[in-house]
This record gives C-alpha cells, structure tokens and sequence, in this order.
C-alpha cells in the first residue's frame, strides 16, 4: 500500500549529543532508494545547526522544505506542543511522504513521544515503524555514554523546558531499552577488543532480541533501519525504563545566548578564540556557520569545550542568512561579556 493509503511510518532515531545520528541520517537521505522522505529534527537553541546540516544535503529525496526544525525545547517533554503540529504540516505536503523520520535530542526520553502516537488523532494517521539508537562506541567502550559528558550537560542547559533531570546513565538505558535496532557507531575507530566490551555493555541493558549493528562514518543501508513495520505504539508499555512510575522531574538552569561576529578572516584564528574562551569561562559547547571574507563557502563550526572542529559544507546560496553566529552554552553565570570579547578578538 502507498503512503496515501496507509498510515505513514514513522522512524524514530535517539542518541546522545556527538553520537553520529546526524552523520547516519544525512547518509540515509542521500541513499533513499526511491522513497520520499521528510524529517523533524529536534534541536534547542534559536540556530538549528543540524537542520542546516542536513537541508544541506540537496537530494530530491528530502527537499528542504520537508524538514522541519523543532527548537523550544526536548520533543519527549515538549510532544504536545510541537510534535503534533509539525506532523500535521508533514502530513499535508503534495506529494505524500513515504516515511517520516525523527531525530530527537540527544537527552530525549523516547518512550514519551511513541506514547504520542497512542492518540487517536495521531494513530489514525502515522505508526513508529521502529526505534533506532545511535551509541557511540569508543566512548562506551571507554565505560562511558558519550565522548564528553560535559556537552551532554550543556545540551540539558539549553533548554528551560526539559522535565527529567537524571543521571545520562539512566537516559541511555531508557534509550537502549525502548530501541528496536542498535547502531554502534564509529566501529572504525575500537579493535576487537574495544568493540567486544562495548557491544557487552549495550547487551546488559537489552531486554529483548535486538540486533546491534556495527556502523563506520554513519554509512547503514537504509533498507535496515526503514520498513521495519513494528508498529512500536502497541508494544511500548511492556519497554520498561527508569521513568515508567515517574510523574514528573526538575531540571537545572544553565546560560545560553548567540554572538555574532562581524568581518572573520581566518578559520583557524577563529577556532583558536573559541579554544580560548572555552578554556577561560564556563563554556560547554559552541556551534554555528561562519562567513569566511573572500570565501564562497559556509564554515560550519562545533566546539565541545575547548576541542574545536570546522570545515567548509557548502556554498553560500542567495537564500541565507549570512550573519555569523555562534551559538554558546554554558554552566550557570557564564559571563557574556568575557566571552564575547575572547570571541570578537
């Protein structure tokens, strides 16, 4: 049956921050066989840089104008609000999209939005094909949930929304046990060795038969993670997670605001200001696209801390904003000032 005559499927795909879901998307776009796509990304802050990544990619499959960017806050704690609406917009396009897939934030809870899709004005329309997590191998193979714990706290920093207030451990289990695939991402960089003790720890936390496939640069045939048909919403309740008995949660209060910079002439000298002022204040996490003068391409910039990493995505197009921004979040009394002067040199 087409999508036009069925309900529309729908893949959610959950992770923590700097795990791979938006390399393994991207990938997914330009590799889609046919299918016509269209894709929620959810993001915090007023500058959606994974969106931007990924309308970059430019394929038929996945025009920009069916992606949508959710930015006022995690989607599991927000579904009411944004979730809904943006599927309505989905739903309405010409031509039918084929399947629908959601990138959550890296600290969504996944079982709170596929019981969204237990809504009779939802179900009647869209069913979760499947869940997919992204886990970044090394770091878990490491003994931890990700590469840098401190940008998993400046993401929950960002958004004054979010409800759950838990350890990440308690998030990646939650993430783990909803999933109806496993992605172990950046299997080119563990040996044997590394990659025996990460698979391991995802198999401690797996209560059903859930197969764990290994991915290097977020290359996965589509056809794994898409039409799976599981039809998620009538199983999720027997996905038991550390929130299943919670009503509600308390969050912290971090810092988060843009800089603009007006006349850069160097990548390099900018990544180094951002080094700089990561190490000299309470900054977490900076990302954003740069105008380079004299250069006809945008600098994408993500600093985690003060690791820093930049390169050119695409050519400038008539059609954007070609302010550079970066967007900056900290822990609570980050000094504005300070770091806006680091930054602007």
């Amino acid at each position: 049956m087409t999508a036009s005559l069925a309900r529309t499927p729908c893949t959610v795909v959950t992770g923590f921050l700097g795990a791979g879901k938006t390399t393994m998307i991207r990938h997914i776009l330009e590799n889609a066989g046919g299918r016509r796509l269209a894709l929620i990304v959810n993001e915090f802050g007023d500058v959606g840089i994974d969106g931007e990544i990924l309308k970059g990619c430019g394929v038929e499959a996945c025009p920009e104008e069916n992606i949508i960017e959710l930015a006022n806050g995690c989607l599991c704690c927000t579904v009411a609000d944004d979730f809904v609406p943006a599927l309505d917009k989905i739903l309405a396009m010409e031509p039918k999209v084929d399947h629908i897939i959601i990138e959550t934030s890296g600290l969504a809870l996944p079982k709170p939005l596929v019981q969204a899709f237990q809504w009779p004005s939802v179900k009647s329309r869209v069913t979760v094909d499947g869940v997919v997590a992204v886990v970044d191998g090394p770091a878990l193979a490491a003994g931890k949930v990700a590469s840098d714990m401190d940008a998993l706290a400046a993401q929950r920093a960002a958004d004054s929304t979010l409800d759950h207030d838990d350890p990440v451990e308690e998030v990646f289990e939650d993430q783990v046990a909803c999933a109806d695939l496993v992605i172990l991402s950046k299997s080119d960089l563990m040996n044997a060795d590394a990659a025996g003790k990460a698979k391991s720890l995802i198999d401690e936390h797996l209560s059903r038969a859930v197969k764990v496939v290994p991915t290097a640069q977020g290359r996965v045939d589509p056809s794994v993670l898409l039409g799976l048909g599981l039809a998620v919403e009538d199983d999720i309740e027997n996905r038991k997670t550390h929130h299943d008995d919670e009503l509600d949660h308390e969050h912290d209060d971090f810092d988060s605001f843009i800089v603009e910079l007006p006349n850069v002439t160097d990548a390099d000298q900018l990544a180094g200001r951002i080094s700089a002022a990561a190490e000299s204040e309470n900054v977490l996490r900076m990302k954003g696209f740069i105008q380079i003068e004299g250069k006809p391409m945008r600098l994408l910039v993500q600093a985690v801390g003060p690791r820093v990493n930049h390169y050119y995505d695409r050519a400038w197009t008539s059609a954007d904003d070609r302010r550079s921004r970066l967007v900056v979040i900290g822990l609570r009394g980050l000094d504005r000032a300070k770091v806006e002067r680091i930054l602007l040199g």
